[in-house]
């Protein structure tokens, strides 16, 4: 048994270098190969991963809070492909089970789709998303009401102690946060039109995700010359998390309010939920050492960035 994990920022605009600037795709390229590179050498069995969605896999007709795919396809959104992830779906029954036991409420989805979220860290790395099989734990952290933080924690601990005690090599992995304040609807007063999509009984045309895709440039390139509805990035809050993560900073993470967070960091900052429910599940086999830690505010994608590995003290 051996327990490893990798953080990554995702981005609507990712390596798009008009928008980030030739340096930060450089950069960021850079840190997605570091990582690529620590994955292959760590070589797991699977990977256990834990993402949100943008309301393409899940809608509000029935939104839990926590969710594991035993079998999953990518949507295809922002030049993401479109397919099947590689599930294994006995092993994804039996995390289910454990965590069951463990008093937390995950829910199940027997065919999950997954957007860029999921698939984006995969893609980037090595142009597709099946090297390895995956386990899809969907978080839901854009969709009010979303778990706490302390839930996010407990849940990510069930998770690492069925890894802990899987006899594989196991990758515990989280796409998503840091500050991110992309243009997310509300249902709460939403338009007819807007309110069936979102509850999901009016999916989107290829027409309506095309515009929706133009709508999220259109406001990327605002919030790259300062203006725009999308509030400006946070990195001294997202240098604050990766520090807690570094520390296992949990009771400070319990602490955290998501809608303070929406204030502070953005709607889509609580996709940081991700990074936190993967550390905790790598907590759980014990101390562990950052491998990496990148991070750099890029505007234009409206993402502060960040690549984050660890591995547990024994395994290095």
């Amino acid at each position: 048994m051996s327990i490893a994990m990798v953080c990554a920022s995702h981005s609507p605009m990712l390596l798009d270098e008009p928008l980030g600037g030739a340096d930060a795709c450089e950069a960021v390229i850079a840190s997605f190969r570091d990582m690529a590179d620590f994955v292959d050498d760590f070589d797991p069995d699977v990977i256990i991963q834990f993402s949100p969605d943008h309301f393409h896999g899940f809608h509000y007709n029935m939104m839990p809070s926590f969710c594991v795919g035993t079998a999953a396809r990518s949507y295809g959104d922002y030049t993401t492909q479109a397919g099947d992830l590689v599930v294994d779906e006995t092993l994804a029954l039996e995390l289910l089970d454990a965590v069951r036991h463990a008093e937390i409420d995950l829910a199940v989805s027997f065919d999950m789709i997954v957007d860029h979220g999921f698939v984006q860290i995969w893609e980037t790395m090595w142009g597709d998303f099946t090297r390895y099989p995956i386990i899809p734990i969907f978080i839901n952290c854009v969709a009010d009401p979303i778990p706490t933080y302390n839930r996010v924690i407990k849940l990510g601990e069930a998770v690492g102690a069925f890894a802990a005690k899987s006899g594989k090599r196991v990758l515990v992995a989280a796409s998503g946060g840091l500050s991110h304040d992309p243009i997310m609807p509300k249902i709460v007063g939403a338009e007819p039109d807007l309110r069936a999509r979102l509850v999901g009984s009016k999916p989107l045309t290829l027409e309506q995700q095309a515009e929706r895709e133009k709508n999220i440039r259109r406001a990327s390139e605002q919030l790259k010359d300062g203006e725009g509805p999308c509030l400006p990035l946070n990195p001294d809050w997202d240098r604050k998390v990766m520090a807690m993560l570094a520390n296992a900073d949990w009771d400070g993470f319990k602490n955290f309010k998501t809608e303070e967070i929406d204030q502070i960091a953005g709607k889509g900052a609580n996709e940081t939920m991700c990074w936190v429910a993967a550390t905790a599940a790598l907590s759980m086999s014990g101390a562990y050492d950052v491998v990496q830690s990148d991070y750099r505010e890029i505007p234009g994608w409206i993402a502060g960035f960040g690549h984050f590995t660890a591995q547990t003290t024994s395994a290095i």
